[in-house]
């Protein structure tokens, strides 16, 4: 059961993505239904939409932070000896995690703001303080990911999977199996 729950989060940002994708998605599909078949207008789906795409947006980037899947330089560090390498790859997401908590205390003070001089949203009425909560909470979750990747990778000693290679690899099986 706990490796269950483990697994659940380890795995959450994914889960909220598949979440927010598909409800986003499926606003948008029966906004588009009903304008072209009934001349149906829903003035609040296409901002409900665009609020869960920027959540799926902030949540990607975190499940890509556990995925050791952002686009980072990194050849420079293969010209190094190893240990300088994985000394500098270190120091680098330690800034990144600097950078991380700049965003995060900058973002509570915006979202503190909003809370004294309310904005809402123009269609469904919203406080955007709460939309706007995206922000700590991505980039809190993208931090601890990094932790995560890192303890993984130089505590643990496992390597981290390449995510195109993995996605190659699963895209042949999957063109075998139609194949056949």
């Amino acid at each position: 059961m706990a490796k269950k729950i483990l697994h659940i989060l380890d795995n959450l940002e994914r889960y909220i993505c598949v979440v927010l994708l598909s409800f986003f998605v499926i606003v948008l599909f029966f906004q588009i239904f009903l304008r072209a078949a009934f001349s149906i207008v829903l003035p609040w789906s296409e901002e409900l939409s665009r609020f869960c795409f920027v959540w799926f947006v902030f949540f990607g980037a975190s499940y890509a932070a556990r995925l050791y899947a952002h686009n980072r330089v990194t050849m420079q560090f293969k010209l190094f000896r190893p240990a300088i390498g994985k000394f500098s790859q270190i120091f680098t997401d330690f800034i990144w995690i600097g950078f991380n908590v700049t965003m995060i205390h900058e973002s509570i003070k915006v979202i503190n703001n909003m809370q004294l001089f309310a904005f809402h949203s123009p269609a469904l009425g919203w406080n955007m303080a709460y939309l706007y909560y995206i922000f700590p909470i991505s980039f809190t979750l993208m931090s601890l990911r990094i932790i995560q990747v890192n303890y993984i990778m130089h505590v643990k000693k496992e390597a981290m999977g390449d995510v195109d290679k993995v996605d190659a690899e699963a895209m042949t099986k999957l063109a075998e199996k139609s194949g056949n």
